[in-house]
């Protein structure tokens, strides 16, 4: 029986083989074995279409943070998931990141990193500012892991730097054995560390400024009430 799922289902795994650029609801009919019309008793468009992609995906995430750990902990393992559903549906994560989402599904993830955001202190602004800088750290990991981009295949997982004149580039020569290899995990964990690292720093500036203000702001109601 045709339904919204199995149309996003096809969706998905037609984006995952060829692209987003592939899907079109002509496409999708195809590969489902009905007729064009049919789809749009259940998505209206090809926009709704990708944005039930977004959705779907980010659905899948799966959070497993205990809410009473500390923020940083928390703000780990929120990274991780994205990593992993991100690395199951690389294509679709591109999907993802390019669409304005609105249902339940697609802001319940968004809705739980702000919170952990805010929970450490940070107002509303930073917080938003810190999850786009670790969206765009994690699609970056992916990109360069997997080399995916919406239309075009994954680069080779061999490529190495190539041969240079040491006289020309001589701490290129030093560190060729470390540019030639890389593991994504330990590259990832290196990079989520230092983030975190980051704002905890931030964090606890603000908590130092915010305990200097309070003295003040209280002797202030102090006097006003003399």
């Amino acid at each position: 029986m045709l339904n919204r799922n199995r149309i996003v289902t096809a969706a998905v795994e037609l984006i995952e083989r060829e692209g987003a650029d592939a899907v079109s609801m002509r496409r999708i009919a195809a590969e489902l074995g009905v007729g064009v019309m049919s789809l749009y008793n259940h998505v209206p468009s090809k926009a709704a279409l990708l944005d039930a992609v977004a959705e779907d995906v980010l659905s899948r995430i799966g959070f497993t943070d205990d809410p009473s750990a500390h923020w940083t902990e928390r703000v780990r393992i929120q990274a991780r998931a994205f990593r992993r559903i991100a690395h199951h549906y690389p294509r679709s994560t591109m999907v993802v990141v390019s669409r304005q989402l609105s249902s339940t599904a697609g802001l319940l993830p968004v809705e739980r990193a702000l919170a952990t955001l805010r929970e450490a202190g940070f107002d509303g602004r930073e917080a938003v500012r810190m999850l786009r800088m670790f969206i765009a750290y994690v699609v970056g990991s992916l990109l360069r892991e997997v080399g995916v981009t919406p239309t075009f295949a994954p680069v080779r997982a061999d490529g190495v730097i190539a041969e240079v004149d040491p006289a020309l580039f001589p701490v290129v020569s030093e560190l060729r054995p470390h540019l030639d290899s890389c593991d994504h995990d330990e590259e990832f964990e290196f990079g989520l560390e230092l983030l975190v690292q980051a704002m905890a720093v931030r964090a606890a500036a603000r908590a130092d400024a915010r305990a200097e203000c309070e003295p003040g702001e209280r002797a202030g109601r102090g006097g006003a009430r003399q």
